[in-house]
């Protein structure tokens, strides 16, 4: 009898699953979610909420609320239109499924971003049979400007993702540069996505560009997702553009991806955007104290963030990162995702208390 793995693609068999920690009986500070939890009154509330949901229906009108909800909270312009995804994840994948062209495995299309960044846009456009192209960012994690636009030149990417702030360096670049890359990505007939999973703690967001300058983003989509607004588990990202090309892409969109629950639970956050927005004004507050705390040890250089997240470089980070697990606080090795990242660490802000013990283990682990 026939293996019927043999019939799996070899590049699929060749590559590595995306990896999730084990972080039972750790302090679970490695996936950028926003620790905070809400209060016990909200959480009643909430369970009272998804008690009434009728889970034997299809998703309906209560998605279709959802997304004028979120067209309203993110300040869509009235020429745009919103799409939801399960997670970001599902909206990237959807973005490379959008470029494929039958027949085209010799001459795919191409999928732009700087590096390091996001794992996904890769491994998207790899399982979509499109080719990916990384530019390395400068030795600071900025944009390497020259080398994108030769880039956009010579390879006419169908897709350039821009992570606004970046994964994992936190980095929020220089908007006149970005500028120059969506002009040159728009002048060669290609989309730029502006990647805004950490809006909620940057000091800016793309969508104040797009206001002011909207021809200048007949081309241009931003995308965000509520896993980082505190809602990491409930699965919900939203892809935001000018109205043709959401309509288009919304046409790849499987029907009912977004299920009841998870719509009652974005709409019940919408409803109480304030507690969130108090949680980031925290752990805004809480990044600024790591990074001064951090930095005042020998060694250690925490670099600048706009995220929830610091991307840390120390003597050994191996080492490190092995010391803290042993201390129960997880924390995301990213030293070989890429060179520039050579003994680097990526820690999530957390609360006062949970970056304190961050902070006792990293520093006894050094």
């Amino acid at each position: 009898m026939s293996d019927p793995l043999s019939r799996i693609r070899q590049d699929v068999q060749g590559m590595h699953a995306y990896a999730v920690q084990d972080s039972a009986g750790m302090l679970k500070l490695d996936a950028m979610e926003n620790s905070h939890r809400l209060p016990s009154a909200l959480r009643a509330e909430l369970g009272r909420r998804l008690g009434e949901v009728a889970i034997n229906r299809y998703p309906g009108a209560r998605v279709e609320e959802l997304k004028l909800a979120l067209a309203q909270y993110a300040a869509l312009p009235s020429d745009w239109s919103l799409m939801l995804g399960n997670g970001s994840d599902e909206l990237i994948s959807l973005l490379a499924m959008a470029f494929v062209r039958p027949g085209s495995a010799q001459d795919p299309e191409v999928i732009l971003a700087p590096v390091p960044g996001f794992v996904m846009y890769g491994m998207s456009a790899q399982f979509q049979g499109l080719a990916f192209h990384g530019v390395p960012l400068t030795d600071a994690f900025e944009l390497d400007e020259s080398a994108m636009l030769e880039a956009i030149a010579e390879h006419r990417p169908a897709v350039l993702y821009l992570a606004y702030p970046n994964n994992p360096t936190g980095t929020l670049w220089n908007p006149g540069v970005i500028d120059r890359l969506i002009d040159a990505q728009g002048a060669q007939g290609g989309l730029v996505v502006m990647d805004e999973a950490y809006q909620p703690f940057a000091a800016r967001s793309w969508m104040e560009s797009v206001q002011k300058e909207p021809d200048r983003h007949k081309h241009v989509l931003i995308m965000r997702t509520l896993s980082k607004f505190g809602l990491a588990g409930v699965r919900l990202g939203y892809l935001m553009g000018p109205a043709a090309i959401v309509h288009q892409l919304d046409k790849l969109r499987p029907p009912y991806n977004v299920s009841v629950l998870n719509a009652e639970c974005a709409l019940f956050a919408l409803e109480h955007q304030e507690v969130f927005a108090e949680q980031a004004v925290d752990i805004r507050a809480e990044r600024e104290r790591l990074v001064s705390a951090l930095n005042a040890l020998p060694g250690v250089h925490a670099y600048p963030s706009e995220a929830n997240m610091l991307l840390v470089r120390l003597p050994d980070a191996a080492k490190t990162f092995q010391g803290m697990k042993a201390r129960k606080v997880l924390v995301k090795n990213v030293s070989t995702m890429h060179a520039l990242l050579a003994n680097c660490l990526r820690l999530t802000v957390g609360t006062q208390s949970e970056n304190k013990q961050m902070l006792a283990a990293l520093q006894a682990s050094l």
